[in-house]
């Protein structure tokens, strides 16, 4: 299938039957709006930025003390003022639905399924906050968990946010350093975790990272443990007794500042210390309501499953779907075991609706020849994918499995924990392409003087604030490092870092990270059309591309790959060459094909070309990544070898 390829349009009755078609209508009838449609509706909430966020606050009927009146204070990039006279709180919208609807549905490799209704999660959350408040815990403290993605997760999570503390966790197949690298920038008052957990058919005792992470916090005052299979914590407060000796009925709800702390995400910790990213009660509020509603189009008749670590802003995105009533389906383990099919059985065993599929996952599918569509019975509505490009191929294959179903694929980040472009029910869908900016986020690509390009790669960019950026970095307390991350190229514009080629549609593609592009013979290349051409070809596992400066005329151009077994890169490196080059162009033909055992790739898996390339000029390995960060710890070092021998041929 060709890149830009129309899938599929609108349904026609879109208008009448998703949350966006009536949102828009009640827009027009109570706002006295004539927006046309759809392209309107997003120029209008770019522009007329306080009145959309206000019709937010509105129409999904947000809870607070004071006025919403004064919608944005300080208009400015970075740390706009939003709604400044409102007092709120996330868990309090979460925790508002029917009880006896099932609101959690949990599937795990270390114990039996679990099922928690709204009563239920309510319970648990209020004699939880009866715990903390025993430790000491208030507003403006820090809870952190070290924890799978289970309901107790979720329960420390809304329990912390209502008593106006401030959640964050990393998952638990994080190293010690680096859970410690991370919680200790924001010193937490108590911990939770999980002693170890079962990843397949392995048992993984963590109960020594507890220790260490424990002694490592002088300001932790207590560890309870979640008792997660037979990997008991010692001296520490046990989940089960402690919510059984308290008596709450009720939880707390602290309504705080919009911009309060809620949540602490962290940065991948690839390259240096991890940012501690600091998002507020009202910001990841009004953001999820407007993505969850108007771009994923879920109601509290859907349930949704989508596979997250504790450690991706996914884990909270899908954690927000709990604000419309829905049900959410939590996995913890190995989301191919027993077999590669195994998310689509859970898919059907829980009669999900909206499934988040990661490319690696639908591509592996696609490789396998499963056929969930014809097999399993679904009844998807949607079918939602992040994390990483997704080829026209991956599209093809969702629309031949699921023809009724809406692909909707987009790209943010932990930064703003949400979509910046990405799909929706009134936006068609092109192969291999995003359908465009997200409503609320003026999103474009910029040149290297600041401009808007359409039908050429830039920087992505936003150029308006949105509610969900960051309140700051923890520490950061003159906005210093802030400034730097994401203000320093283009003044008051924030520069996410990801290349991206807007076309005169709307619809977009992200080449990759802008850090990480290709400069070849002066035109600069993204990463993501190698990895598109190359992983097709039959007997490569996984793919990593590099161009080093300074090498020739053109920089020297170095493709790794990771190969399947009983394959090698001298079979494969005729039938690379060829597909490069008639699938895209001679210049992007590499100049150096090797081997290597493992792709390096972050904990959410995103590749790690800059770490590489650094690497390569010379750089030592200490200096450009975490050990602790990385899926696979040893996967740096090939490339480690490979440049001292590159140095030795150099002598």
């Amino acid at each position: 299938m060709e890149q830009g390829q129309l899938i599929s349009e609108p349904a026609p009755d879109a208008g009448r039957t998703t949350v966006i078609g009536r949102y828009l209508d009640w827009l027009n009838q109570s706002r006295g709006l004539h927006l046309a449609d759809r392209a309107a509706l997003w120029r209008w909430s770019v522009t007329d930025i306080d009145a959309f966020w206000r019709s937010i606050v509105d129409y999904f009927a947000v809870t607070a003390d004071g006025s919403p009146e004064t919608v944005l204070a300080e208009r400015t990039m970075p740390f706009a003022r939003w709604f400044p006279d409102l007092r709120l709180n996330y868990a309090e919208h979460v925790l508002r639905h029917p009880a006896e609807k099932v609101a959690v549905r949990a599937y795990s490799q270390t114990r039996e399924p679990v099922s928690l209704t709204y009563g239920e999660l309510r319970g648990q959350v209020a004699r939880l906050q009866q715990v903390l408040r025993d430790q000491g815990v208030g507003v403006g403290d820090r809870v952190v968990g070290y924890l799978p993605n289970v309901p107790e997760t979720i329960v420390g999570y809304l329990a912390t946010a209502g008593l106006g503390a401030t959640w964050a966790s990393c998952a638990s197949e994080f190293g010690a350093r680096s859970v410690i690298e991370r919680f200790g920038q924001i010193e937490p008052a108590v911990l939770i975790a999980a002693g170890g957990y079962v990843y397949g058919e392995k048992r993984i005792d963590r109960r020594d990272e507890v220790a260490a992470i424990a002694a490592a916090l002088p300001s932790v005052r207590a560890v309870i443990d979640i008792e997660y299979g037979p990997f008991t914590i010692p001296r520490a407060l046990p989940w089960s007794a402690a919510l059984a000796g308290a008596t709450a009925a009720e939880p707390t709800f602290e309504r705080v500042a919009f911009d309060h702390p809620l949540a602490v995400l962290f940065s991948s910790g690839t390259t240096g210390l991890p940012k501690a990213i600091v998002h507020g009660h009202g910001g990841i509020l009004l953001e999820h309501f407007k993505n969850h509603g108007l771009s994923w189009d879920v109601t509290a008749d859907d349930t949704l499953l989508w596979y997250s670590t504790t450690a991706w802003m996914m884990w909270n995105a899908l954690v927000s779907t709990l604000l419309f009533g829905a049900t959410i389906v939590t996995i913890d383990g190995n989301p191919v075991h027993p077999a590669p099919g195994w998310q689509w059985d859970l898919a059907r065993e829980t009669g999900t609706t909206i499934m988040g599929a990661a490319p690696g996952f639908v591509m592996a599918s696609r490789r396998a020849g499963l056929e969930p569509g014809r097999t399993h019975g679904l009844h998807l509505r949607t079918v939602a994918s992040a994390g990483a490009p997704l080829p026209p191929e991956g599209y093809q294959w969702l629309h031949e499995q699921f023809p009724d179903a809406a692909i909707n694929v987009g790209s943010g980040g932990t930064d703003i924990c949400s979509g910046i472009v990405q799909g929706d029910p009134l936006l068609p869908v092109w192969a291999g392409r995003i359908s465009g900016p997200a409503l609320g986020v003026a999103a474009y690509a910029f040149n290297e003087h600041g401009e808007p390009v359409v039908g050429a790669l830039g920087e992505l960019v936003i150029t308006e604030p949105i509610p969900s950026m960051p309140v700051g970095f923890w520490g950061d307390d003159d906005g210093t490092r802030l400034r730097e991350t994401y203000f320093d190229t283009y003044p008051g514009v924030w520069r996410h870092g990801d290349w991206i080629q807007f076309e005169e549609n709307g619809s977009c593609h992200v080449a990759g990270r802008s850090d990480a592009t290709l400069n070849r013979g002066g035109v600069r290349l993204g990463t993501a059309e190698f990895y598109r051409v190359v992983e097709e070809i039959d007997g490569v596992a996984d793919s990593l591309v590099v161009h080093l400066d300074g090498q020739g005329d053109n920089g020297e151009l170095i493709l790794f790959l990771e190969v399947e077994p009983q394959q090698s890169v001298e079979e494969l490196r005729p039938r690379v060459v060829t597909a490069l080059r008639n699938q895209l162009s001679p210049r992007h033909v590499p100049d150096t094909i090797r081997a290597v055992p493992t792709v390096p790739r972050n904990r959410t898996g995103k590749k790690l070309e800059l770490p590489v390339k650094k690497i390569l000029q010379g750089r030592p390995l200490a200096e450009v990544a975490s050990v602790d960060a990385l899926a696979v710890p040893t996967s740096l070092d090939a490339f480690v070898a490979l440049a001292a021998e590159r140095e030795v041929s150099r002598a």
